[in-house]
């Protein structure tokens, strides 16, 4: 069986067939600044350059997209970084597009669901992934499968409050995870701290030079980091923690002892599950969305 998956940004679209195993043809295309129909019509369009590559026709299609979904009525209610698609029916519009069913999932839980099958946490039978990039977002795995809770609004790791009255977060509350240790979070404070702007790079280099304003910075995200992952072990309990990202995965050495120094501290008394680095990189997200139509297909059929 093969299905082509779709990974929808604010950017690109990247689309790839899938056979259950590996990607069989992989494409990037950009996607449309028009927003709206035009992203539509060019995952469309991309889903068929995966198949014209690979040479094989896909029996359905997995869409991983950002912004809450509404999975019963296949709509995305919004997305921050994409214009023209409140409340847009990707799944009907996808469908009458290329003639195949569509399945949706949150391209965070899509890159969840990949780690869990595919990367770091292949062969558990539970998983927590959290990724730390310019955001923070994750998923959660239950045998085999991404919970997504009652209204489709599970998973949402980035938003755990862990600070009331704390920095805004781009969700328009205050003080969650996000808005304490992600990669924008890093780059607010340390513009605000040395009163010129600086991104991650440069202050995780200032952290190797050992300057001072860098080293709290950095370790006070990753401390976070840590007491969230703790707080949501707490609340699963799952057979490993995935940590991915590009902040995490290229933070210095005194981040990741800072971070499992307080995930171990908050989790005294409690056995800790063990904490692995993500796999599959950039991937992880057309993985997902293949996997998502690739499982929904295989139990369907039998």
């Amino acid at each position: 069986m093969k299905v082509v998956g779709l990974d929808l940004g604010g950017t690109k679209i990247a689309a790839g067939v899938f056979d259950g195993k590996r990607l069989l043809s992989k494409v990037v295309v950009p996607t449309p600044k028009e927003g709206g129909e035009r992203v539509a019509e060019a995952l469309a369009e991309a889903a068929e350059r995966a198949e014209r590559e690979a040479g094989v026709r896909g029996e359905a299609i997995g869409l991983g997209t950002p912004g809450p979904l509404d999975f019963r009525r296949g709509v995305i209610r919004f997305a921050p970084n994409i214009p023209g698609v409140q409340d847009f029916p990707i799944r009907r519009i996808l469908e009458e597009a290329t003639g195949r069913p569509v399945f949706l999932e949150n391209d965070a839980n899509a890159a969840a669901l990949a780690e869990h099958h595919l990367g770091a946490a292949q062969g558990e039978e539970s998983s927590l992934y959290l990724t730390v990039s310019t955001g923070i977002g994750g998923g959660v795995v239950l045998g085999g499968r991404v919970l997504r809770g009652e209204r489709g609004q599970g998973g949402e790791l980035g938003h755990l409050t862990l600070l009331p009255g704390g920095p805004a977060c781009g969700c328009g509350l205050e003080g969650c995870l996000e808005a304490l240790a992600a990669g924008r979070a890093l780059e607010r404070d340390a513009t605000y701290a040395f009163q010129r702007p600086v991104d991650t790079r440069e202050l995780f280099r200032l952290f190797r030079e050992k300057d001072p304003k860098a080293e709290r910075l950095v370790l006070q995200a990753a401390r976070y980091v840590g007491i969230g992952l703790a707080s949501l072990v707490k609340a699963f309990d799952p057979g490993v923690v995935v940590l991915g990202g590009g902040v995490a995965l290229n933070a210095p050495e005194g981040y990741w002892e800072a971070l499992l120094a307080a995930y171990r501290h908050y989790l005294q008394g409690w056995e800790a599950p063990p904490l692995r680095k993500a796999r599959l990189g950039a991937e992880a997200g057309l993985l997902g969305a293949a996997l998502t139509a690739y499982l929904e297909v295989k139990d369907g059929s039998g």
